[in-house]
């Protein structure tokens, strides 16, 4: 009780700044009551809100002259075998309405309600070139109603264990059991240049290759670890005169310099579009695989929409 008592003179002093108000005049009003008001607006009687209500038209009646304790008017007036709204009740009724409808698209779980819902998947800039426009086709064709918004990765295994993002789309490797994953795709590595390199006119020239400069791409997953060493056999004397964890810095630089990198083949594809890119020949390295994959907190199969989002994005690829 005494914290109770303690607590009120906080409210009170907090309420006069702003925010704090809202919880305090909630706190004086039964939601139901609102409830009860909309009813009464749209079937405009109140035997029939207490017919959809499966209430008796006495508690109809109580809790509309609650509403008229609360709010500076009759709200609703007799005619006929029903009532008809103030123009205050109408007033009312926008806000809500509005209210009643985001509160029902908030808790819909089974995705019955026809109102946007926000999906979040976190990707990087460059896996989100890549594969977002696929996945926002396949999504607005399943589930036009969803809202889609991409935030980036800052602690993967934290954000999905923690629930901070629905999904997450990259080639990293969790080690959080309660993070789950499917490969979406496979993707072969490719040596790139810019176009006109002098090295594209040579054949096989392996040599030249490996005393070319590079730039190298620095994943920061473990799981990498073989194949780096494997890419560092390959090439044992390269020169690394530039590195970035940013593979579309690296594109740029490459397209304007003799520079070589090492890439994952779409993001080639994807770049030689922005960029005059080639792709040099090295079968050994085009046997090189990484996969990407769909990252999701294994609670969130739970949820028959994000359930259903995950099944359709693991089809579009």
């Amino acid at each position: 009780m005494d914290s109770n008592n303690q607590i009120e003179p906080c409210l009170s002093r907090k309420s006069s700044e702003g925010k704090p108000q809202i919880f305090t005049t909630l706190r004086n009003i039964d939601l139901n009551l609102l409830t009860i008001f909309e009813a009464v607006y749209v079937h405009k009687g109140i035997v029939n809100a207490a017919k959809v209500l499966n209430l008796t038209p006495s508690a109809i009646s109580q809790s509309i002259q609650k509403l008229r304790v609360i709010f500076p008017d009759p709200l609703f007036i007799r005619k006929g075998q029903g009532v008809t709204p103030t123009a205050f009740a109408m007033h009312l009724h926008e806000y809500i309405s509005q209210g009643l409808e985001s509160i029902l698209g908030a808790l819909d779980i089974e995705g019955s309600y026809d109102k946007q819902r926000t999906i979040t998947i976190a990707t990087t800039p460059s896996v989100g070139a890549l594969v977002l426009p696929v996945i926002y086709r396949a999504i607005k064709t399943h589930y036009p109603q969803l809202l889609l918004r991409n935030p980036p990765i800052s602690d993967a295994e934290n954000q999905l264990s923690q629930f901070q993002t629905d999904l997450i789309i990259d080639n990293m490797f969790c080690t959080n059991r309660t993070v789950q994953h499917h490969v979406l795709f496979t993707d072969n590595m490719v040596l790139i240049c810019r176009e006109g390199n002098p090295l594209l006119s040579l054949e096989d020239d392996r040599e030249t290759i490996d005393n070319a400069a590079h730039v190298l791409l620095l994943p920061e997953e473990q799981n990498f670890s073989g194949l780096r060493q494997r890419v560092q056999e390959m090439f044992p004397d390269r020169q690394i005169n530039f590195t970035s964890y940013n593979i579309l810095t690296i594109a740029a630089l490459v397209a304007n310099s003799d520079m070589l990198a090492i890439i994952p083949s779409r993001f080639y594809n994807l770049f030689s579009r922005c960029w005059p890119l080639e792709k040099l020949p090295f079968p050994s390295l085009n046997e090189e695989q990484i996969d990407f994959s769909i990252h999701y907190n294994k609670f969130s199969l739970r949820d028959p929409i994000l359930h259903g989002v995950i099944d359709v994005i693991r089809n579009a690829f």
